[in-house]
C-alpha cells in the first residue's frame, strides 16, 4: 500500500515526510480557476473540497493503474479573510501586498479540503473527504519587513499569501487548530479519513 499525494506542494511533502510517510508524488495538472467557476456561489467549505476531490480523481486518472493498490490524497487550501473574502494564491506582488494590508492585524480561516481516494487493482475501492478549519492571527509586519517578504517571493504561491513553516511564520502571531493543515496537509484529519477507507495510517510508516 503506497500514498500517492496530488500536490507539487513541498510544504505537504515535507508534513508527511515528517510523520512518516514517504509519499509518491504525482502532481495533477487540475485547472483549479475553471474548476471554481463551475461551481455557482459556493460556500468555502465547498470550494476547497471539490478542488480536493478534482486533484485526486485527476491523479487516479494519470496513474492508469501502475500503482494498483494505493491512497491517493488530494488537497486544496484557501484562506477566508475577515471581510469576507476567500482568497487562494495571489500570483503577484502587487495581489499579495494588497492581501496582506487588509490581514495584518486581524485574523483569518485557513481552509483545506482533503479527500482520500483508496486504489484496488487500479480501481476506486473507498472515498473519504473532509475540510479542516484553523483560525489564523495575523501579525502587523513593517513596510520593511513586508517589502522583504514580498521579495522573497514566498507568499505569492501560497494559499492566503502566507506560510507557517516558513518565512511568513514571523508574521503569524499564533493559530487555533491544526498548524498541520494550516502548512497544507491536516495530519489528524488525514487519519480520519484513511481510517474511513480501512487503512491504518501506520500501515503507511
Amino acid at each position: 500500500m503506497r500514498l500517492v499525494l496530488g500536490s507539487a506542494s513541498p510544504a505537504r511533502l515535507a508534513v508527511l515526510r515528517a510523520a512518516g510517510v514517504d509519499p509518491l508524488v504525482r502532481v495533477s495538472g487540475v485547472d483549479e480557476d475553471a474548476v471554481a467557476a463551475s461551481l455557482i456561489d459556493p460556500a468555502p467549505a465547498e470550494l476547497v473540497s471539490t478542488l480536493a476531490a478534482a486533484k485526486a480523481e485527476a491523479v487516479v486518472d494519470a496513474l492508469n493503474g501502475d500503482v494498483p493498490d494505493a491512497v491517493v490524497v488530494g488537497c486544496d487550501s484557501m484562506l477566508a479573510m475577515a471581510d469576507g473574502r476567500v482568497v487562494g494564491k495571489p500570483g503577484s506582488a502587487e495581489v499579495a501586498r494588497e492581501r496582506w494590508a487588509r490581514m495584518a492585524g486581524s485574523t483569518g480561516e485557513l481552509l483545506t479540503g482533503h479527500v482520500v481516494l483508496r486504489l484496488a487493482g487500479g480501481k476506486v475501492v473507498g472515498r473519504a473527504a473532509g475540510t479542516q478549519v484553523t483560525t489564523v492571527r495575523f501579525g502587523r509586519p513593517s513596510d520593511r519587513e513586508l517589502r522583504a517578504y514580498l521579495d522573497s517571493g514566498e507568499p505569492l504561491a501560497v494559499a492566503g499569501g502566507f506560510t507557517l513553516d516558513g518565512l511568513g511564520g514571523w508574521f503569524v502571531e499564533g493559530i487555533d487548530g491544526d498548524p498541520s493543515s494550516v502548512i497544507g496537509i491536516s495530519l489528524p484529519l488525514t487519519r480520519r479519513l484513511l481510517a474511513e477507507v480501512d487503512v491504518s495510517v501506520v500501515d503507511l510508516w
